[in-house]
């Protein structure tokens, strides 16, 4: 029996053939890539989970968010805060990760409440007016109380801890030694799954299913008894708690923050991988995320030593290169795809018809 033949006949054994590539993965990459590329696989599990987040508001709900980011800063500076010497506070992760949760809701709330009126444009203006208002804030707080320690940011922060090991350092398991960036790579693995779990489950659910119809036509939902106040302020709330979960992460991994790390660039870009990937479909933001978080990366590397090799020295910065290919990459499957790279089957035809009728 062929191995294909087989993964129809038993489903489960794709399901474990998956899990033994994700779970020897980061040691794949270290052999082949160095260890420096697991830190990037780590990195783009942080951003997996905030495009799911953003795609709860702006794919299911269809609420144009520019200031998501803020939601990302409010998770970082409060396990920050709770869990570093600038307040000798050390508390443990399973209370952090909630806590941050549920602040991040509370300040989704703050941004949903007043915004319920707002579509398009003004909507993204004002999202991108909160993101700007959050970093000030947090840039600030360092006078006349030393709060967040201003744009110097909070060092000396504690680790994702379980128990007896630390995530911060190299632990053995069964004879095998798993690096701090392997131990990152599987916690934020588990934690990026569970994620996708619950959007799935949301997407199926009278919820999901609610958010579409604001999505397509607000005033037909609330016609047809959807009370379209409650259920955006869900979708704002769910979204920014899923950025506060990969905010306090972020700071457990880098071990400090600052304001600079939570600027307007990171909210487009993580809108960039929602869009890239396909709106509403939980599968298409998986695959804009993991795209553009680790594709970038490899330009960066490569452009450099291909100039060296190709004209015997470096003539672009490959920063400013890496940037230029990003977006000529973005402007190309836009107008190849516009529907994004992997889009929701739903929404295809929508679309289609849509241009059919644009175009007649």
């Amino acid at each position: 029996m062929s191995l294909p033949e087989a993964l129809r006949r038993r489903p489960w054994v794709g399901w474990v053939l998956c899990a033994v590539a994700l779970a020897l993965l980061p040691f794949l990459v270290e052999a082949g890539l160095g260890r420096t590329w697991v830190r990037i696989l780590d990195f783009a599990l942080l951003y997996l989970m905030l495009a799911l987040g953003l795609n709860i508001v702006v794919g299911f709900a269809g609420l144009l968010d520019l200031g998501y980011i803020a939601f990302y800063a409010v998770g970082a500076y409060l396990w920050a805060l709770l869990a570093s010497p600038q307040f000798d506070l050390h508390l443990p992760f399973w209370l952090l990760l909630p806590l941050g949760a549920l602040v991040a809701g509370v300040f989704g709330l703050l941004l949903g409440a007043p915004t319920l009126r707002l579509r398009g444009d003004y909507l993204a203006i004002v999202t991108l007016g909160f993101g700007e208002i959050i970093r000030i804030f947090l840039n600030n707080l360092g006078a006349p109380i030393n709060i967040t320690n201003g744009p110097q940011g909070i060092a000396g922060i504690d680790p994702l801890r379980l128990g007896d090991w630390s995530f911060g350092r190299t632990q053995h398991l069964l004879g095998v030694a798993l690096p701090a960036t392997h131990l990152h790579y599987y916690g934020f693995l588990v934690l990026a799954l569970g994620t996708m779990f619950v959007c799935i489950r949301l997407q199926d659910s009278r919820i999901g299913r609610a958010w579409a119809a604001i999505r397509e036509d607000e005033v037909a939902a609330q016609a047809s008894g959807i009370n379209t106040r409650n259920v955006k302020l869900l979708a704002f709330s769910l979204g920014a708690s899923f950025g506060g979960v990969a905010g306090g992460l972020f700071a457990s991994l880098q071990g400090f923050v600052s304001p600079e790390s939570f600027s307007l660039l990171e909210s487009v870009s993580v809108l960039c991988m929602v869009v890239l990937g396909g709106m509403g479909h939980v599968a298409g933001v998986v695959l804009g995320a993991l795209m553009l978080s680790i594709l970038p990366e490899a330009l960066r590397h490569v452009a450099g030593p291909l100039q060296q090799k190709l004209f015997g020295q470096v003539l672009v910065d490959p920063e400013s290169l890496r940037l230029l290919l990003f977006g000529l990459s973005l402007v190309l499957v836009m107008l190849v795809r516009p529907e994004g790279l992997w889009p929701s089957p739903l929404r295809r035809p929508e679309k289609q018809s849509d241009e059919a009728t644009a175009a007649d």
